[in-house]
């Protein structure tokens, strides 16, 4: 056991800075090509910071064949990701809450992840229709929905330019495409490896100390892999890019949704929602609240934080904290 939670320590100490580098290399990338820091920054950071998500996704499945590791690190992730809104919230001014410093426009991003983490809930209680041997209808609307979102945000964004914000980094002159790219893949290359064989040191720590998959998936899995959002959403807090920040945590959320568009397709043994535990429906629910929460928050957030968090991003920990909970004690 102790060769486990080693190897999966390491392996998330690796992701991390792993994540922080690719995040920094992958921003620089989007204004080196000119294809506007709004739209680019958004899908691209969401993305990269989805890696291990994604690498994770697929080893669960296609190498230790679970998918309650699978589903739980989806969920969780979607859980933890709205979570560090509450972390980020501790670190701004008293005066100057979170959701106060960003604009209305995260509302489409949070809308569609409510729509697909919906989706996730009904996979794991209803029958699905079978397309394929191991691809069911819901499974096929998280790539149809995703794409949908993803031109529905650019295309709000050509119409309501947001305003150009501080940013995360200085470009430097010595800096090229052509040694940014070579960076940027060079990172990628050593969080897919790393994320690769996490499922491994998981499943591990999940038989020896009973607590089961869908815990395990949902704690170690998803906090591990969603350490490059915390090195992003840090960076922008000090840098005073809330809006940059919010943003690529909640398309973190969308892409890791469509996720498990692929896991569905390595799954093998069969549907991978249907064959992951009911007890993933509490994280479920957990993610459609909280997000409803942020909406709220984004449309009325507080003028001042009473503590060291302002009431929108408190209940969001306080249903974070709760979802674990109760994961726990049906594990």
């Amino acid at each position: 056991m102790y060769i486990d939670i080693l190897g999966f320590t390491v392996c998330a100490v690796i992701i991390f800075f792993a994540g922080k580098k690719l995040s920094f290399y992958g921003d620089l990338l989007a204004e080196l090509t000119g294809m506007g820091k709004a739209w680019i920054g958004f899908i691209l950071m969401s993305t990269v910071t989805s890696l291990p998500e994604l690498m994770v996704g697929i080893s669960s499945v296609s190498i230790v064949g679970s998918a309650d590791l699978a589903v739980g690190n989806i969920v969780g992730s979607c859980a933890f990701n709205l979570g560090i809104l509450s972390l980020m919230d501790v670190f701004t001014p008293r005066n100057k809450p979170l959701f106060s410093q960003v604009s209305q426009s995260h509302i489409l991003a949070a809308s569609f992840g409510i729509i697909l983490i919906v989706l996730v809930g009904l996979g794991l209680y209803l029958d699905d229709i079978i397309i394929s041997p191991s691809m069911g209808l819901i499974s096929l609307s998280f790539g149809v929905i995703y794409l949908l979102s993803v031109r529905s945000i650019y295309n709000y964004q050509k119409i309501n330019p947001a305003e150009k914000v501080a940013e995360a980094i200085e470009q430097s002159p010595e800096v090229t495409l052509r040694s940014v790219g070579l960076k940027y893949a060079a990172f990628a290359l050593v969080i897919i490896a790393t994320a690769s064989v996490l499922p491994h040191f998981a499943e591990g720590i999940a038989i020896h100390t009973g607590l089961g998959e869908s815990f395990v998936g949902t704690l170690f899995l998803a906090v591990s892999t969603s350490l490059p959002e915390i090195a992003i959403s840090m960076i922008a807090i000090r840098t005073g890019s809330a809006d940059m920040a919010v943003g690529n945590l909640l398309g973190s959320n969308i892409f890791n949704v469509f996720i498990l568009f692929f896991g569905d397709i390595f799954y093998t043994k069969g549907l991978l929602l249907k064959d992951a535990s009911d007890a993933n429906l509490i994280s479920v629910f957990a993610v459609i609240i909280m997000t409803a929460v942020a909406i709220i928050g984004f449309i009325a957030p507080g003028r001042s934080k009473k503590i060291f968090l302002a009431w929108d991003t408190l209940a969001i920990l306080l249903l974070y904290i709760a979802n674990m909970i109760l994961l726990y004690k049906l594990s």
